[in-house]
């Protein structure tokens, strides 16, 4: 990254504001948002992040279920320690890490969610494709982890394809709709998907 990059990213309110807050990312504050507005998380829920790292929305939703509930954490890349979360190391795409997940839980869970996003590699229609690609994993795995009317949020990329991700959503669940923060970046292709009432 340019340094340009970093000094815009340093007069970033929301860079700051996550930063004073002790977050450990700047989309803590993404997900903030989007919980204040649409009440995605309860006190109690069970909630599994996936593609966690660095952690920033896991240190959100461990505020917002408050001490009854669990976090579970899962990402490729190593994470620090956050109190009361509880992280698995792992591509949660794969099957054994499903399975290390599914034992974990013991219990369908309430929220499913993801943020994960592959390396940019500046070819827009490659990289939607791949956030799609992450999107559908996170998906198919959220209707087989959540409870009957559990709650699934999922960054993705506008783009080919993202209508027919959010058909296939919608096939899932009784609401959803494409949601973006006043913290997402303006000239930014990324949306979340929020998605409610798993059938």
């Amino acid at each position: 990254m340019g340094k340009a990059w970093v000094k815009a990213r340093k007069h970033d309110r929301f860079y700051r504001a996550a930063k004073k807050q002790s977050y450990r990312s700047r989309a803590a504050i993404k997900l903030s948002q989007i919980d204040l507005r649409y009440g995605l998380f309860e006190a109690g829920d069970v909630v599994v992040d996936l593609g966690a790292a660095p952690g920033g929305w896991s240190q959100v939703a461990r505020e917002r279920i408050g001490p009854k509930g669990r976090v579970i954490a899962v990402d490729l890349s190593p994470m620090s320690p956050i109190e009361g979360v509880e992280i698995l190391r792992g591509d949660f795409k794969r099957p054994e890490v499903q399975a290390t997940l599914f034992e974990t839980l013991r219990k369908p869970a309430d929220v499913v969610m993801s943020d994960s996003a592959p390396r940019v590699s500046g070819n827009r229609s490659l990289d939607v494709a791949r956030t799609l690609d992450l999107a559908d994993a996170a998906l198919s795995f959220a209707i087989r982890a959540l409870r009957r009317e559990g709650r699934f949020l999922v960054k993705v990329f506008q783009g080919d394809g993202y209508r027919d991700f959010v058909r296939r959503v919608g096939e899932r669940f009784e609401a959803m709709k494409g949601v973006k923060p006043s913290a997402s970046t303006a000239t930014s292709a990324e949306i979340y998907v929020l998605a409610m009432g798993r059938f």
